[in-house]
């Protein structure tokens, strides 16, 4: 059995233009001044990392990781959400998502693809340079706007739609395979693959690549109502990474799953600090132990109500009471009292 890392956090929710968000330095000095032992850090933030550089230059990887490892945290691995998500865009949010891709391709869709394609290509190559194993991003989306169609989906839409999915993955695949390193898509509500059947035919489209895997946040399953704990089971042999993130789901009289054009602060699911939602960390924890995850626990911060402030302060001790340390021995060893083969069969009544 095998103890997983921890506890770590993504530097996304966090990262800012005032000191000691604004440069690496400062906020791996913050993250472990609060008791986190790795960062996951965000590749399109310019003033944290720079992904071209670090794909090109395994010294520069090297800086970064001196830079941390002085500050007294580990680089948890690398993350691409924000390219992810345009590698497939339905143009119905090409003006919402253009503020994700550099300027230079935004109003373009065809360039802001090909630009999100590259990106993910050099964080391969950057997550080879640091020897990073797993990596997290997003699929992006094709389909979402047909989730709950009227009129009915005409067939064959899902299909092609997961076939282009894949199309346009799957050479992204191949490259972090050169690069020994597994791709943990975040299983997430406005993208293509938002739960478990979309998992099982997105990898099924990509051919069953190995290195299709799976970042688990449970958070998103609270918010569909879905068993988060089973999905472990079914999933294990794919999860590559975990964001810890609560939630809770109040349905009323009024809203339920599709809270009804709320705000946040006003939704029957929301995000929530870790400890003040209704995920059973205890039972995800034991669940991945079970499984031998060894990777990292990694706290993505989003809450309506508490400050990030107050959340990561909170957090990194919460994961780390929640790790199991996994026993090399059984705990009843104490009332063994030896045995070999011979007395194996006296005691089954086998003559012989």
């Amino acid at each position: 059995m095998k103890t997983m890392k921890g506890p770590g956090i993504f530097l996304a929710q966090f990262a800012g233009d005032t000191a000691p968000f604004n440069d690496l330095k400062s906020i791996a000095g913050w993250a472990a001044g609060h008791g986190y032992k790795g960062v996951q850090i965000p590749t399109w933030d310019a003033r944290l990392i720079d992904l071209k550089k670090a794909a090109d230059s395994k010294n520069y990887c090297d800086e970064i990781t001196g830079i941390c490892r002085d500050a007294g945290v580990e680089i948890t691995d690398l993350s691409t959400h924000l390219q992810g998500q345009l590698v497939a865009v339905h143009p119905a949010f090409d003006e919402a998502f253009d503020g994700f891709a550099a300027p230079e391709v935004r109003g373009n869709p065809t360039a802001r693809q090909a630009w999100a394609v590259e990106q993910m290509k050099l964080a391969a190559k950057a997550s080879a340079n640091f020897g990073f194993t797993s990596h997290v991003t997003f699929p992006g989306a094709l389909a979402w706007p047909f989730l709950y169609p009227w009129p009915q989906r005409p067939a064959g839409l899902i299909d092609t739609a997961f076939e282009e999915l894949a199309k346009r993955w799957v050479p992204i695949l191949d490259a972090f395979d050169a690069a020994g390193c597994d791709v943990g898509y975040e299983i997430h509500p406005g993208e293509d693959v938002f739960d478990g059947a979309t998992f099982e035919m997105f990898l099924e489209a990509c051919g069953n690549h190995p290195r299709c895997q799976i970042n688990y946040d449970p958070s998103h399953f609270v918010l569909q109502q879905l068993d988060y704990l089973e999905f472990i089971d079914i999933y294990h042999e794919r999860i590559c990474a975990f964001h810890v993130k609560d939630a809770e789901f109040n349905p009323t009289g009024r809203q339920g799953v599709y809270s009804g054009y709320q705000p946040w602060v006003k939704r029957a699911g929301r995000f929530r600090s870790l400890g003040d939602g209704q995920v059973d960390f205890a039972g995800i924890f034991s669940k991945l132990a079970e499984h031998d995850y060894d990777s990292w626990a990694v706290l993505e911060w989003e809450c309506c109500l508490k400050s990030p402030e107050q959340g990561a302060a909170e957090g990194a001790p919460f994961i780390a009471a929640h790790i199991i340390e996994v026993t090399d021995k059984a705990f009843d060893d104490f009332a063994s009292g030896g045995t070999d083969e011979a007395a194996n069969r006296r005691m089954l009544g086998i003559g012989g």
